[in-house]
Parts: structure tokens; sequence; C-alpha cells
């Protein structure tokens, strides 16, 4: 038998390749019996550093003749499905090279029923999963047994669930294997994390070792410039513009990627790079969350083996897949985030030494300065924090009734689980004791319906879920995430059984008659009837299609990146303008001096305009359009205090407008209004915030089980979810008032959809700055999409583009006056 450290050297000389220091370190680490968090660049290495130190350490168990392979040594859990297969294949290799006795599976929502069968019977020598089946498998009965041999657990891509609740699910469950392992190492993978600390010690409650791999990866960011720079720009039309370029870019990659924000803008791209080139049809595809299964595989290893020119694609191709043949990535509209931005620019180049290259593709002219501000973010590193939540109680309800399953619990023995998590370490014995009477029946005001006496105690003092029905239906509902409802896409067949194609949203589909046309998988297809949560579809001809919308597309500007804006408009104020892109938006950034000046990093700019719908205030703290919503609201609501007022609002990523009938002394008003002072309570006030909280708590709904979201076939719509979920908002609020779940519900509106800590550190950061008040006899380059922000709500795309165009020419003859 090999000695452990011989395993790694001789695998890695037949490749051509030498340990890096950091692999090393990983690999003395696990054969201390170490955990810890390693952080390395893209590529560099970071899956066979952990991969091989398993092995290393680990595969001492295992004898070349022994009947079985080894039991279940390794968990290894990844974010995405499609990660999942990617990473198999990569840890496959060294075991047939090594001729190591150890058989490897994946465990996820793709998984075929034969191979759950052959897991049930006995589960691999390493299991690839995801949270969501991590936590499935902890409900079966033998679940200890089962895991009884796991030495070493690996949470790749890091990053990705520690900001959200699907991080806290995967405490819970590590919790629960430390438990029945005291001993268990756990190593966590990432390449883009600005707050390591944080993020180690949330994976690692009792402390573990941090690795910072290697770092020297070379990210070339570059920028696609328009051929005529619009000086009054407007966010909306998805860059088409930029088409022939794109084109063009494409024809000189040998293989790339070409990264949308939005599915929408995915299908859009690919049907017009399509057009464009007709010749690449079958080297080109379209790649997203909502394609069927099938096709979203075969365009992954079509790209892996180098048979694609471009795959156009959304964050469904963000994370750790391999593609070594891919060279470039083009990045259709800002990437809103530096983190974002890294993330996508290492899909090409995935290998040690090789350069990532990512060119940016303005889809308005601002964008240009978003492009100069990203490439100066990348190049310093200045990648975002994320930090993790806390004490979410429907994740902890859900967690209550899925230990109720198989074995059970004991309360003080899993009370002890719970608070070794970072996510449940300051929880409270009296959120503990209520967590346990809404699993047990239903709290205060759900104790007559039978459906929520979840969990029972056995005399032995056991809880259990004793209901196999309701047994049945948890098992369906595991998870965190949560979407609106989605229809699936079929082709039409007399027959039924036509091949499926995605899912869209069901609010789409609500909006389309028999015959419509729409744009999905690359295609124009006609709506046939839609039929139990089936739309069934067949090709069309027509020439202008809908394109369905799915949520999430509006991402906010990061802090990180929306400083780096604000330092290059600085350096623009000055007459300093570095970089191609930046000389390319000069012409804009001229204009905006000599109407009204340039924001700097000292001043908050605030300008003023009257016009026949009455007096515009445009502001500009460059903090993110979801910040600038509470903002916008809040000033509005302060103002309207003091006498009363209406005020219509439009936000961007840049700034915020607020328009009201009438004269307002904002000279006067502005610096008390933008007071910090009793924020909480004055954001509550200024909102409809029951109504918010009310949307929110469906997501806290369908987690904590109070919402079954329907069996297979036959799901519940979005309308019956919300009307649900709405019901029991209600029956809490008015008989119920101390629900922990309605204070989560207030909570994470205040935190994740009007940010309150970044709005309160924007207020702090604006009372330091000068206050510029600048009146306009015309809005200017940065007015001017705020006011086409405003005038979605009451124009169609048809009338709001046509007015847009008016506006453009008559300020474009203005400003050629002045010349």
């Amino acid at each position: 038998m090999r000695k452990p450290s011989d395993l790694a050297s001789p695998w890695f000389a037949t490749r051509g390749w030498k340990p890096f220091a950091f692999q090393k370190r990983v690999w003395a680490a696990v054969a201390r019996g170490e955990s810890g968090l390693l952080h390395a660049s893209t590529g560099a290495g970071k899956t066979y550093a952990l991969w091989l130190a398993a092995l290393q350490h680990l595969h001492a168990q295992d004898t070349p003749r022994a009947k079985h392979p080894a039991p279940l040594q390794v968990l290894w859990i990844t974010p995405m499905r499609a990660l999942a297969a990617d990473t198999a294949r990569a840890l496959q290799a060294p075991l047939d090279a090594l001729q190591i006795h150890w058989s490897l599976g994946v465990r996820s929502g793709d998984t075929s029923s034969a191979e759950r069968a052959r897991q049930s019977r006995r589960l691999p020598s390493a299991l690839i999963t995801t949270p969501e089946s991590l936590t499935l498998l902890l409900t079966r009965d033998a679940a200890q047994s089962e895991f009884a041999s796991l030495r070493l657990v690996v949470v790749d891509e890091w990053h990705e669930l520690l900001g959200n609740k699907r991080g806290v699910q995967l405490q819970l469950a590590l919790a629960r294997l430390r438990r029945w392992h005291p001993g268990l190492i756990v190593w966590g993978i990432s390449a883009t994390l600005g707050n390591l600390e944080h993020a180690r010690d949330v994976l690692l409650p009792e402390g573990g070792c941090l690795v910072q791999g290697r770092q020297d990866k070379r990210i070339e960011v570059d920028t696609l410039l328009p051929e005529a720079i619009e000086r009054f720009p407007w966010a909306g039309h998805m860059g088409l513009k930029m088409l022939a370029q794109v084109r063009d870019e494409v024809a000189r990659s040998s293989s790339c990627l070409v990264f949308t924000n939005t599915r929408a803008q995915a299908e859009l791209w690919y049907q017009a790079l399509l057009e464009a080139r007709p010749d690449w049809a079958g080297i080109i595809a379209l790649h997203h969350a909502s394609l069927a299964r099938e096709t979203r595989n075969w365009v992954e290893q079509s790209l892996k083996q180098g048979q694609l020119k471009a795959v156009v694609c959304t964050s469904s191709l963000d994370l750790g897949v391999d593609f070594l043949p891919v060279e470039r990535v083009l990045q259709i509209g800002s990437a809103k985030g530096v983190a974002r931005l890294m993330q996508r620019a290492g899909r090409s180049g995935h290998a040690p030494g090789r350069p990532s290259r990512v060119t940016l593709v303005p889809t308005h002219s601002l964008e240009l300065v978003e492009a100069a501000a990203a490439r100066e973010a990348v190049a310093a590193r200045q990648i975002e924090a994320r930090r993790s939540p806390a004490l979410c109680m429907d994740v902890l309800v859900q967690h209550l009734v899925s230990m109720a399953l198989g074995a059970g619990f004991r309360p003080a023995q899993l009370l002890e689980e719970v608070r070794s998590t970072w996510a449940y370490r300051h929880l409270r014995d009296e959120q503990w004791q209520w967590a346990l009477e809404f699993v047990r029946n239903g709290g205060a005001s759900l104790g007559a319906y039978p459906d929520y006496h979840r969990v029972i105690e056995a005399p032995d003092g056991v809880w259990r879920v004793a209901n196999a029905r309701l047994a049945r239906r948890h098992r369906m509902g595991i998870g965190t995430i949560v979407s609106d409802a989605s229809i699936q896409l079929k082709f039409w067949s007399k027959g039924g059984g036509g091949r499926n194609l995605g899912s869209v949203e069901e609010a789409f589909v609500a909006r389309l008659r028999p015959g419509d046309a729409f744009l999905f998988a690359g295609r124009t297809l006609e709506l046939v009837r839609i039929d139990n949560m089936t739309a069934y579809v067949r090709r069309s001809t027509a020439r202008k299609p809908a394109v369905p919308r799915w949520n999430g597309g509006r991402m906010p500007l990061s802090s990180e990146l929306a400083r780096a804006v604000v330092e290059q408009l600085d350096s623009a104020a000055h007459g300093r303008y570095h970089g191609p892109a930046m000389q390319a938006v000069k012409p804009l950034l001229e204009l905006q001096r000599r109407w009204s000046v340039i924001p700097t990093h000292d001043m908050l700019l605030a300008e003023t305009w009257t016009s026949r719908q009455g007096c515009h205030l445009f502001l500009y703290p460059f903090a993110g359009r979801t910040t600038h919503l509470g903002l916008a609201s809040l000033l509005a609501w302060r103002y309207s205090r003091s006498q009363p007022a209406s005020f219509s609002i439009a936000v961007n990523d840049y700034g915020l407008e607020l328009l009201c009938p009438g004269e307002v002394p904002w000279a006067v008003m502005l610096p008390d209004l933008l007071s910090p002072d009793e924020l909480l309570e004055d954001v509550l006030a200024s909102l409809n915030a029951g109504e918010m909280a009310m949307r929110r708590f469906r997501e806290i709904a369908q987690i904590s089980g109070l919402v079954f979201g329907g069996y297979p076939g036959s799901h519940k719509s979005t309308r019956q979810i919300q009307a649900s979920s709405g019901l029991f908002f209600e029956v809490f609020r008015q008989h119920d008032a101390g629900n922990l779940l309605l204070g989560q519900a207030r909570d994470e509106v205040l935190n994740a959809e009007l940010e309150i800590d970044r709005l309160a550190q924007v207020l702090s950061r604006l009372g330091g700055l000068r206050l510029h008040l600048q009146p306009l006899a015309r809005p200017g380059p940065l007015a001017f999409p705020l006011l086409v922000e405003g005038m979605r709500e009451t124009l169609s795309t048809e009338k709001l583009a046509d007015r847009i165009a008016r506006m453009v020419a008559d300020l474009e003859k203005a400003a050629s006056r002045e010349r």
C-alpha cells in the first residue's frame, strides 16, 4: 500500500503538473484532521487540493481485493445540480488513474429513480449532493448508520451558499453530522469572497484554518466600444445596437461564452446572433435555468468537447463548471458586482497559469463608466462581502419537522445541535419553545387544524412525524428555493407526450391566448393550449414574438462597484479620463459638466428642473436601485409630514427622481430630510410595509410548511399560493401577533428588499458630503435615464420609444446650439 504522501505527486506528474504550495498545505492540514476554508482564484486547482487530500488521508481503509468499494467517506456539497455532474467527472479521473477502489455517486433532483434505489441500498464511497438532497438523506430512518463511516465534508462554491437560506439549511445539516462525528473534517472552497474570516466562522463555528491559495490569476478586462456615443442614454433596449460588434468578436473567437443578466435577454441575444449569422446554426447554443435538463446537459457536454463556438447564457453557467476550450467571455451589460464579473471571467482560461479574459459590452453609454470602474475594481480585487442570515425561523421550523422524520429527535439534544451553528448561536429559549409548539400544534391560532399537528411527542420523549401523508408532503417541500409557479412547455402532439422544452413563469403564460407567439429556447413558438400546468406549443413564423420575463432580472449595483464608479466620475470632474472606455464617454460627461456638474466623491449632486408635470428633483447617491427606492420613499414621506404633497418616484442604480406637481423648496428641506435619525420608524411608515411583508410571507409560508405547493402534476398556481399565504398572514396578524414568522417577514423586507443597513450607511455617508443643488434648464445626461424610468409606468413600449426619440432629438438640438 502506498504511503498517503505518495498518492498525489505521481498523478500530477502524469499530467505534467506540479503541486502548488497551497495544495500541499491543504493536504497536510487534512492529514492532521483539521478543518478549514480554501480561497483561491478560479482555475487554480482547488478541487484537486481537497480531493487528493481526501484520497491520501482516507484511502487506507480500502483494499484492492475488497468485495465492495469503501463505504461512504466523503460528502461533496455543491450548490448546483449542473455543477454536481461536472464535479463527478473531475473526481473520477484520479480514482481511475490511481486504481482506488472507491465508488462515486451523485444525489440531486436530477438523479434517476434507479440510481436512488441503488444508493438506498448502499451509499457510494464519495457522494456529490446539494444542501436539499443532503437534508432529505438525513430524514431517513437509518441515516445515522448510513453516515457512520463519513470522515470528510467538502462544501464547494461556499460563497454561493453563504449569504442565503440554503446556507442556513446546510449549517443545520452539518450540525447533525458533527454530532454524529465530533471529529468530522469540514472544508469550504471559494474563489470570490471579500470577508474570508466571516465565511470561515459561519462554516466552521468551532474554528478552522484559512488557506489562501493562488491569487495571481490574470484577469484581462476590456470593453467593446460603441461606434457612436448616446449623450442621453436610457436603459432597456438590451444593447442590441452592439450586435454587429459582438458578432464580429464571436467570429474571432474559437469558443466563448456570452453572458447576459436575464433569461429574457439571453433569448433575444441568441436569436439576434442566429439571425445575423444563420450559418452558425448548430455551433452556437442557448443555456439558462428554464430550459429542459436534456438541453442544458447537451450544451454543457458540447461546450466541454469544443464543439460549440459560442453559448449565450445566464448565471446558470456562473459557477465552477470546467470548460477548458472557452478562451474568452463577453458580458452583455454591467455585471453589477465585482465578484460576479470575476466569477464569469473565470469561465475562460479555466486552468492554472492561463489568463481569463472578459469583454464588457455596454448596453447604454453610462455603462462605459461602469466598465471602466469594473476594470479598476477587478484589478484591485475589491470583492463584495457576503454575510449569513441569522435566526431564520422558517428554516428552523422546516428543520424540526425534517429531523422528526425517521428516527425523530429529543428537544434538549437538538437545541444544543441547532445552537452550535452560526445562524442560531443566539437562539433564545422562548424562540425555541415557540418553534416546538408551532410544529406540534400550529401555535396559538392553528390548533384546530390537524394538518398543522405535524410532530407528536412519543411516550419515550422522542418527537416524530406519525402521519404518513404529512411526512410525504414534507419531504416534497424540503428546501429553501422558492420561485413563482412555472408552466411546463411541451411541443403539441395529437397523441400527447410531446417533447419537453423547459418552463416559463405562470404569470407570463396567463397573459397569452391560443395563437399568440413568443420566443423560447431560441425558437418562435405559438401557444396551442394549456392543460394541467402544461402549455402545449408549436413552431411559429410570427415576426414579433413576445419574450418571457422571469423574476430576479434587476440586480442592484454593489457598494464596491458603486464606489469605483464615483471614483471614475471624480477623475472626470478633474479632467482626467483614464482608459478607452472613459475617453469614449467623455462627450457625455462634458455635456453633463456644461449643463450641470459631474459628481465627485466629496459632493452630493441634487438637480432640480421644472416641467409641465411639476417640480423634479434628481438626486445621485450612487447606492444601487434597491437602496434608492427606500431613500426616495423616505424623502417623500418626510416632506409630506411638513405639508401635504404627492410624489411620483423613479430610481436607477445611480440616483432617484422625485416629481411633485407643486413647487418644493428643496434647498431648504433636503439637508433635514437626509437625516439618519429615526430611520427605521420612518422607513416603515413611508412604505406600505404591511403589503410588502405579506408578499414576503409567501416565501416564508412555503419554507415553513404552512403552504404546500402541490404534488407532481397538480402544482398550485402562484395565485393560489399567494392567497393561502395571505390568509395565514392575516390570521396571524389578528389572532397571533406574537408569531415569529410575522416578525421575520418584516425583517426580511427591511434587510433584503430595502437594504436598511445599507440605507443607514448611505445616509451617514451623504451627511458628510457637500450638497450641490443645481437648477437645470433642461434634463442632462444623468437626469435623462431617470425621466425614462418615470415614464415606463404610464406608457406602452411603442409609445415610450416614440416619446424618447422626440425628447432625445430636442435635447440634441439644444446641445448642438451651444457649439
